[in-house]
């Protein structure tokens, strides 16, 4: 069991291309997004194990010597397993939490035991740690909030346990694990999701393990070997969405006019399929018409999605804004409300960018600028960290 303090950060996701087509069997693009979630994991000897998350409000302690002395058989020790109905009950009660408590509360606190009691038993005795998990990703928005939660506790638990090597050398401020213990990562990763979603498709933690661009079709993941950081406003509505309900109004859709739905699914395939070739030729020589390319699927398939019947009159506006303005836009997600992302071009002016961030806060929504194509899990120095970690520490 490793001694030192572990700081481990993760990003959200977007999806650039193939919403709603890929549960019909087409190919979506998710790119991973530059706001990251961030996990301070400190091992220490007062005989608990606190969980602290202040973005959403939760602070848990548990015994260690209690959870120690629990029949934990139900969790299969050895390989990663899915977590079963039964032991998500069980899970419950080692939990203790109120029945009145919030559904955001449960959900994260159970993933957090199930990953701590899975990863760490193998110790000669569960360790006592202090875990803070905090981010930048707004919860419930699509952002693949709950996958870098998910992925931060997986990387952190792992390492610290010595399940994988701490690839942190001498002199380093940031450093990323090799791909098998990535693939481990991600593995322990998904059981948490399922524990918080309970069917996902894995894409978001994928996402979130690897970075860059992933490739999602009928069930099979695979990374753009090149894929460029794009900067983008990712715009929040603040408009609340129901995604099954979207989801069963395609499917309802595409059922009753099967003509007409058919070819749009294949179109956004065909979207899909050419905005992954320009991001490969973007990734091994940039040019400014690739942009021009990118746009042009970014108005193709906003008219797409809102002929599925997934718009909705506040992602309009964020379109109008930000056209007014030269700019590109289109829903991430599951539509509806919910979020949007628009495509800043090179040599933009900042002047230009502020003013369109202005004028989308105006609109009462939430504006702000990153970047797409940002690296996966990553651990960082607690001696010399970079900024960004610095700042969300200090935020704590």
């Amino acid at each position: 069991m490793l001694s030192e303090v572990l700081l481990v950060s993760a990003p959200g996701k977007v999806i650039l291309h193939g919403e709603h087509a890929v549960v019909h069997g087409k190919v979506a693009l998710a790119v991973s997004l530059n706001l990251r979630t961030f996990l301070r994991l400190q091992p220490h000897s007062n005989g608990k194990v606190d969980l602290s998350l202040p973005n959403i409000g939760i602070k848990r302690a548990w015994d260690v010597a209690r959870l120690q002395s629990l029949d934990t058989s139900f969790l299969e020790q050895g390989d990663v397993t899915t977590p079963t109905s039964e032991q998500v009950e069980k899970l419950k009660e080692v939990a203790g939490l109120p029945d009145d408590c919030a559904v955001t509360e449960r959900l994260a606190v159970l993933a957090f035991l199930y990953l701590y009691l899975s990863i760490c038993r193998k110790q000669r005795a569960l360790p006592s740690l202090d875990i803070v998990v905090w981010s930048e990703l707004p919860p419930g928005a699509g952002l693949g909030s709950s996958a870098a939660y998910s992925v931060c506790l997986a990387a952190a638990l792992l390492t610290a346990c010595e399940e994988i090597a701490n690839p942190l050398k001498d002199g380093d401020c940031v450093n990323r694990w090799p791909k098998e213990d990535l693939e481990l990562i991600n593995k322990w990763a998904f059981q948490g999701e399922r524990m918080i979603h309970g069917n996902p498709s894995g894409v978001d933690n994928a996402v979130s393990t690897w970075g860059g661009a992933l490739r999602y079709h009928q069930g099979k993941i695979s990374s753009l070997k090149r894929s460029p950081a794009l900067q983008i406003l990712l715009t929040n509505t603040k408009v609340p969405r129901n995604t099954r309900a979207l989801v069963a109004g395609v499917r309802n859709r595409l059922l009753k006019f099967p003509e007409i739905v058919a070819p749009l699914l294949t179109s956004i395939d065909a979207i899909s399929l050419e905005c992954e070739r320009v991001l490969g030729e973007m990734g091994e020589a940039p040019a400014p018409e690739q942009y021009v390319v990118l746009e042009e699927l970014i108005d193709m398939n906003q008219h797409h999605l809102n002929a599925l019947g997934v718009g909705h009159a506040s992602l309009d506006q964020l379109c109008q804004v930000t056209r007014a303005r030269g700019l590109h836009s289109k829903l991430t997600g599951a539509g509806g409300g919910g979020c949007g992302i628009t495509l800043l071009k090179p040599g933009l002016e900042q002047p230009e960018v502020e003013a369109t961030k202005q004028a989308l806060t105006s609109c009462g929504f939430d504006c702000l600028e990153t970047s797409i194509g940002a690296p996966g899990v990553s651990i960082h120095s607690a001696t010399s960290l970079d900024s960004r970690v610095q700042q969300a520490l200090d935020g704590l």
